[in-house]
């Protein structure tokens, strides 16, 4: 059982792979090998044991991706980013898991994600209807709690405005940001670039 289940805050975890990873050259970025090991793999390790449900959003054949997860596609066409992502989980997370009350989402390139990230987004969100994360100064929106009552705010701006903008959600959902310690590593690294597998896998080595 989850930190937050055992608080009565049951959690969808949503891996967020629907990117085109034009950075690293096109293709699945969440297949690639860091340290032996698919950051994709490393990402559920680290999530699911602080979620009640996990799910990863994924556009395509979810055949290729090789793991034992509902993979649900963007709700609309054209690869329009992570607020997409996000919708198709809170749309998911309504249809099928009815008792959650967040979604807490995470990019798939993150292998270092922290194992207290859905404790203190929680509990320090002080009662808003979103948290996200920061390290190092730097805020981290693709990486956040949010309230699944957002859906029909986060649609429109989709749908109706046209908005892609993960920065402008974050400031209608009134957000407010829980920072980590970026020492001795950043948490939220994130793998853009080829060399960025290379950083990720002296930090992987420095983490344990």
């Amino acid at each position: 059982m989850s930190s937050a289940s055992a608080s009565g805050e049951r959690i969808l975890g949503v891996i967020l792979a629907g990117g085109l990873s034009r950075r690293m050259g096109g293709g699945d970025k969440a297949l690639q090998l860091v340290a032996g090991r698919r950051l994709l793999d490393r990402v559920i390790e680290r999530l699911a044991p602080q979620v009640d449900a996990l799910v990863l959003n994924a556009n395509g054949d979810p055949a290729r991706f090789g793991v034992d997860l509902p993979v649900v596609a963007d709700p609309l066409p054209d690869f329009p980013g992570p607020l997409a992502g996000l919708l198709a989980g809170m749309e998911h997370a309504a249809a099928h898991h009815p008792s959650a009350r967040h979604v807490l989402t995470v990019s798939a390139d993150c292998p270092l994600l922290p194992r207290d990230l859905a404790a203190r987004l929680l509990a320090e969100r002080h009662d808003a209807p979103a948290a996200i994360a920061a390290s190092g100064g730097r805020d981290h929106p693709v990486i956040g709690l949010w309230d699944i009552a957002l859906a029909p705010l986060l649609r429109r701006m989709l749908v109706d405005e046209g908005e892609r903008r993960v920065r402008a959600f974050t400031a209608r959902a009134r957000a407010v940001t829980v920072d980590w310690p970026a020492a001795p590593y950043d948490p939220f690294l994130n793998i853009n670039t080829p060399d960025d597998l290379a950083a990720a896998e002296r930090l992987i080595a420095l983490a344990g």
